[in-house]
């Protein structure tokens, strides 16, 4: 019987880490990233109390739905093409940097539908 509970307690154990990992792999934005974010979503769409808690799970969707390495190449490449010259024009007509803006704007898309039209409190 103590063997029962004993694999028991490993499986949970295992499955406790497993979901643990699985979280850790969702949070893998930095604390500057997400507050970087915040303070620019806030700037764009005021400086309350209700922005504040929309803007914050907003990153924590995308966060959620995209890992960071992918949303810092989605940024540098929406950054890049904001830019004159050859250089810019490489940004907007590759279709790979198309492709990975457009998985940012997809995960900005679910994060809106979830944070400004649905319960910002999810």
């Amino acid at each position: 019987m103590n063997r029962v509970l004993v694999k028991s307690g490993l499986a949970a154990g295992a499955l406790a880490l497993g979901i643990l990992g699985a979280r850790a792999d969702d949070n893998d934005y930095p604390t500057e990233a997400r507050a970087d974010y915040v303070f620019g979503c806030m700037a764009a769409n005021g400086q309350t109390r209700e922005a504040l808690t929309k803007c914050a799970c907003s990153i924590d969707a995308i966060a959620a739905i995209l890992p960071y390495d992918k949303y810092v190449q989605a940024s540098t490449i929406l950054s890049m093409r904001q830019g004159i010259g050859q250089r810019a024009n490489e940004f907007r007509a590759t279709k790979q940097f198309d492709d990975t803006v457009a998985d940012l704007r997809r995960a900005q898309a679910e994060a809106e539908i979830r944070c400004y039209r649905g319960n910002a409190s999810n």
